[in-house]
């Protein structure tokens, strides 16, 4: 389905921790991505609370290309990451109403 509204996926071959669990780490990915993929885009919307980012969300805020940064978790927000996005930083709570699914008429849609 994101294939068909544009967006290009990229995987990261996984590899198991001595526990057996799955480690999927992909914040290197994402940046070197997004910094390499610039000409590409106007304008970046980084969703996360993780303060790896600080050094993506300055990088793109010194070049114009930082639209917003969203946390889905204000509380444990990086405080680097906040100091990055320079008052472009919003919480998905506040935002619920934009994003939350609605049913109109028997139907779901998003609001617009």
């Amino acid at each position: 389905m994101f294939k068909r509204l544009g967006y290009n996926l990229i995987f990261k071959p996984i590899i198991k921790n001595h526990d057996g669990q799955i480690k999927g780490n992909v914040d290197a990915e994402l940046v070197l991505q997004a910094v390499a993929d610039m000409s590409k885009y106007n304008q970046a919307v980084i969703v996360s609370s993780d303060g790896d980012f600080y050094c993506l969300v300055k990088f793109l805020n010194e070049k114009n290309k930082l639209r917003m940064v969203i946390s889905p978790d204000i509380k444990n927000c990086s405080i680097l990451l906040k100091r990055a996005a320079q008052g472009k930083l919003d919480v998905f709570d506040k935002l619920r109403d934009k994003l939350e699914y609605k049913m109109k008429k028997g139907r779901l849609r998003t609001k617009p």
